[in-house]
């Protein structure tokens, strides 16, 4: 059975995260859909969620006076980061699936001539660019399954990351 405050914290910390990262979209969507390119963008979300997470962590083992096992770190971290996703991708899903579809189709557009320019850039051969535009013209990363299926991705990740944090913030263990 899950510790009351894990679950709690985990449940309250997720929604704060899910909330944020939705704020985060809805703000770029109204502010200019070309800011999605934006690598800076991408670390902000990154910062908000790892900065929520690490509050969260912190505060858990507070409240549960230092006791805090590799299991129980491990398990705070992914409750909080897989309700933080669910809503991030619900969000995503209503923006542009239902309140505004052509947004996926313009935001498509503009990652592939994002990509073209890097690849461009980095000097790719003509025939390289080709298939990577007639590739990314088969999916649209914004459609229902694009994001449900990156959704699973980034519970991968974030699993990692909750390894790597719990075993920052588990407790010392007594026996030597």
């Amino acid at each position: 059975m899950i510790n009351e405050v894990i679950k709690k914290n985990g449940v309250t910390y997720g929604v704060m995260i899910g909330i944020a990262s939705a704020l985060v979209t809805a703000t770029i969507y109204a502010i200019d859909l070309n800011l999605f390119t934006a690598w800076w963008m991408g670390i902000l979300g990154i910062v908000i969620s790892l900065t929520i997470s690490i509050i969260l962590l912190s505060k858990t083992k507070k409240d549960l006076n230092g006791v805090f096992p590799f299991k129980d770190a491990f398990t705070t971290y992914f409750i909080a980061a897989v309700i933080g996703i669910l809503i991030s991708t619900a969000f995503n899903i209503v923006l542009f699936n239902v309140i505004d579809p052509g947004a996926k189709d313009t935001l498509s557009e503009i990652m592939i001539k994002y990509t073209v320019g890097m690849m461009q850039k980095f000097g790719a051969p003509a025939a390289s660019i080709n298939e990577a535009v007639a590739k990314m013209k088969e999916t649209n990363p914004y459609s229902t399954f694009e994001l449900l299926k990156g959704s699973i991705f980034a519970m991968v990740i974030s699993a990692i990351f909750g390894l790597i944090f719990a075993a920052f913030f588990k407790s010392k263990s007594t026996q030597e």
